[in-house]
């Protein structure tokens, strides 16, 4: 602002001195009147923000690095920095204000406004829940209910058992005759090679890298046996604060966001470029092929990009109510938000 202020003060000056003497000024020429010009444009100053991810960089978080390459956030005056969680996770940055924005998921946001986390989801990343538990063909596994007798591996949460309940209770199977047992940080594959039969996973990346790894699977979508759990996962959040005190710059990230993921459904193999350029560590073929699947999954059958319904946000707090997952007022209304994405 200041450089702007002295620039244009400058400029009348010029004016004024040129005014009042007696000698024209002397004719400038085509070169000079373009360093003029570009002197009086002085660049607007973008405003810093950062978005922290849920997790290390994958396909889910592509639109947020062609906003950023492409210059969809630069666009809306913002210089974006996309960072990984620290230990506190992305929703306890976004709450606390160490970042603006963060990838979060529909049943974090839940638990944590129960419990006066003050954290609003602003758009859904993918629309439906692409989640589900998966088991090598062997195993033959094929509904909930040939999970009897198997043993699952997870993460020792409640809402593992509870979703393996869910749908175990649709074909009358029995969730304990499964014996569930922590895989701590094994991955899927590593996980199913040694003593654990089925596991839970997202198969726009796990799903997709076993079809590159030729080991095939058997896939039971959450989705598929329960609409309740058809939840939002991930979605774009960021805090009660930033909406009240900035709603400006609330509008702005979504908006270029909104571009960027956009832009990966019209172009998934561009848009796989500009991730693997950005994140060279990522195995190339898997972003490839994990886009390809992925992109025509982020708006799916929603009116536009990022459209979130509060009958989602109702009906997953009511399963978590169910399931003694969830104590405390939920209101869904303050959950989530679809005031900031672009007009249609």
């Amino acid at each position: 602002m200041k450089k702007s202020l002295w620039l244009i003060c400058l400029t009348l000056f010029i004016v004024i001195a040129g005014c009042s003497g007696k000698t024209e000024e002397p004719t400038k020429t085509a070169e000079q009147s373009g360093e003029a010009a570009q002197q009086q444009e002085a660049p607007k100053e973008l405003t810093k923000v950062k978005v922290v991810l849920d997790w290390t960089p994958n396909t889910n978080h592509t639109g947020l690095y062609v906003a950023r390459d492409k210059g969809f956030f630069k666009e809306q005056g913002l210089d974006v920095e996309i960072v990984q969680p620290g230990e506190g996770g992305a929703d306890m940055m976004v709450a606390a204000g160490n970042a603006e924005f963060g990838v979060s998921y529909q049943e974090n946001i839940t638990l944590g406004r129960t419990h006066n986390v003050p954290i609003v989801s602003l758009a859904a990343i993918i629309q439906h829940n692409t989640s589900g538990f998966a088991s090598p063909v062997d195993k033959n596994i094929k509904s909930p209910k040939d999970f009897e007798g198997k043993t699952y591996g997870g993460w020792g949460s409640p809402n593992e058992e509870a979703m393996l309940q869910s749908l175990m209770e649709t074909e009358k199977a029995d969730v304990k005759k499964v014996n569930n047992v922590s895989i701590g940080s094994a991955d899927y594959f590593t996980a199913t090679k040694s003593n654990i039969d089925f596991a839970w996973i997202y198969y726009a990346w796990t799903g997709v890298e076993a079809e590159l790894r030729k080991e095939p699977m058997n896939m039971i979508y959450l989705k598929d046996y329960s609409s309740k759990l058809d939840y939002y996962t991930p979605v774009l959040a960021t805090s009660e604060k930033m909406i009240a005190e900035k709603p400006d710059l609330v509008r702005a990230f979504v908006k270029g966001a909104a571009e960027g993921y956009e832009f990966a459904i019209q172009k998934p193999d561009e848009a796989a470029d500009i991730l693997i350029k950005a994140e060279p560590d990522l195995n190339a073929d898997l972003v490839k092929a994990s886009q390809k699947w992925l992109s025509p999954r982020y708006q799916d059958d929603a009116a536009a990009w990022g459209v979130q319904k509060r009958d989602v946000w109702v009906n997953y707090a009511d399963w978590m109510t169910e399931h003694k997952l969830l104590t405390g007022t939920f209101d869904p209304d303050k959950a989530f938000t679809n005031d900031f994405l672009p007009k249609q």
